[in-house]
């Protein structure tokens, strides 16, 4: 009788990651703006002759506008449709989230008006057609496509939004058919970001060559009020929440949270440690339930940081072109920023897109310091969002005590260091 020889399997080899190469974008930003500043300083005459790269950028930019609004809205308010579906939970989180997004917006605005940053700067207006005194620049200009008007294509979108919610099962090919059209305009906004370095360069070099230090100096005086207020907001704001709604320490959270910040600070975006975040806050002793709803619509929703800078840095554009905006045009841009914000969490560009989106929907002429936050942008996104990242922690505890699914003691003994996380339980690697 023939003997069946049985071979042992041969070793699936692990499926490789594909690599994260933003860092090289964020690395190639900070160098361009040094890069820039240096050029400005030592030859300002041809640092200012570089301006056309920045307003090219620009340009880019506010191509890309509507079709990201559009998209993140009407996705945007189908997300917020479905977690209001979920009973007592998704509707506490998103009055939660809208509240703590308008609160932060505000704050925002209230530093900027207070410190006044980019006084002095006094850049000039944006033109379309920068760099009109050489051929070949205007031509090159001319080939990026005008901009689409963006408060008519926020209110089509709002209005397409809450139809196909009213259509049910009928509008969900449509919501598919939006979602993989967001997937296009993403793409090109990568592609977009790609190419920041440059316009950082000329952006950076064409301003510090025409107003010297002052240039250096009010960038760093609004990086700086930034990360202080992010600072103030955590201990301040978030901490008496936590402390007045459940009685636990901010601190002791945010030693907790210590692994999940590094990460956070090592790649600039708080969705790396989405899902730590969802093991460790059940490990605290919220229940499944309620991080399952709270912290995926957080990130979409409550980006607390994102929020303060985006008022901040329309401020600092605002006083840096010497076009103030009067107290109504502000509580406009709010009003705008609140809606224009949603649904676009983790998505590299989509917070310069809303903040050129405000900009261009209250004074179009604002466009032109866009290229200077360009440059200083990437060095507030840690700030940003670790922010944003400390919002959504704090929200998935407070709305686990306000529907009676936290288990306070297990929270306390886990903050306290008493009953440390495994890491074992979550495979790190695959994050």
């Amino acid at each position: 009788m023939a003997q069946t020889i049985t071979r042992n399997p041969e070793p699936q080899q692990p499926t490789k990651r594909r690599k994260d190469r933003t860092h090289w974008l964020y690395i190639a930003v900070i160098a361009a703006v040094v890069l820039g500043a240096t050029l400005g300083l030592v030859a300002p005459e041809v640092g200012k002759a570089l301006k056309p790269l920045g307003t090219g950028f620009v340009a880019l930019i506010k191509m890309i506008i509507a079709p990201v609004i559009f998209c993140t809205i009407v996705l945007g308010i189908g997300s917020i449709a479905k977690a209001a579906t979920v009973g007592k939970v998704g509707g506490l989180a998103m009055l939660y989230f809208l509240a703590m997004s308008t609160l932060a917006l505000g704050i925002g605005l209230l530093v900027g008006n207070v410190i006044h940053p980019g006084e002095g700067l006094e850049l000039s207006p944006y033109q379309s057609g920068g760099g009109q005194e050489n051929a070949t620049v205007a031509f090159l200009l001319e080939m990026i496509p005008g901009d689409i008007p963006v408060l008519p294509t926020l209110v089509l979108a709002i209005l397409v939004g809450f139809a196909l919610q009213s259509m049910g099962e009928a509008g969900k090919p449509v919501i598919t058919a939006v979602k993989n059209i967001q997937l296009v305009v993403f793409k090109i906004m990568m592609m977009i970001m790609w190419i920041a370095p440059i316009g950082a360069f000329g952006a950076i070099a064409a301003v510090v060559g025409a107003t010297g230090w002052a240039a250096i100096g009010s960038m760093a005086i609004l990086m700086g009020a930034f990360y202080l207020t992010c600072a103030l907001f955590i201990t301040v704001v978030l901490g008496s929440l936590l402390r007045l709604v459940t009685g636990l320490n901010i601190f002791a959270l945010l030693k907790y949270l210590a692994r999940e910040y590094l990460l956070i600070f090592s790649t600039s975006s708080s969705e790396s440690a989405l899902p730590r975040l969802i093991a460790k806050m059940e490990h605290a002793g919220v229940s499944k339930p309620v991080v399952g709803i709270t912290v995926p619509t957080g990130y979409s929703f409550n980006l607390d940081g994102t929020a303060i800078y985006l008022t901040m840095a329309a401020l600092f554009v605002s006083t840096a072109m010497n076009v103030p905006m009067n107290l109504g045009e502000q509580i406009g841009l709010l009003v705008f920023m609140i809606i224009a914000s949603k649904g676009a969490a983790g998505v590299t560009g989509a917070g310069l897109a809303t903040l050129a989106a405000g900009l261009q929907a209250h004074r179009p002429e604002l466009l032109g310091g866009m290229g200077v936050i360009v440059g200083i942008d990437k060095f507030m996104s840690e700030a940003r969002a670790l922010t944003n990242f400390t919002g959504n922690a704090v929200a998935t505890l407070l709305i686990g005590k306000w529907t009676g699914e936290l288990d306070i003691a297990q929270a306390r003994a886990v903050l306290g260091g008493e009953r440390p996380f495994d890491e074992t339980s979550l495979d790190v690697t695959a994050h």
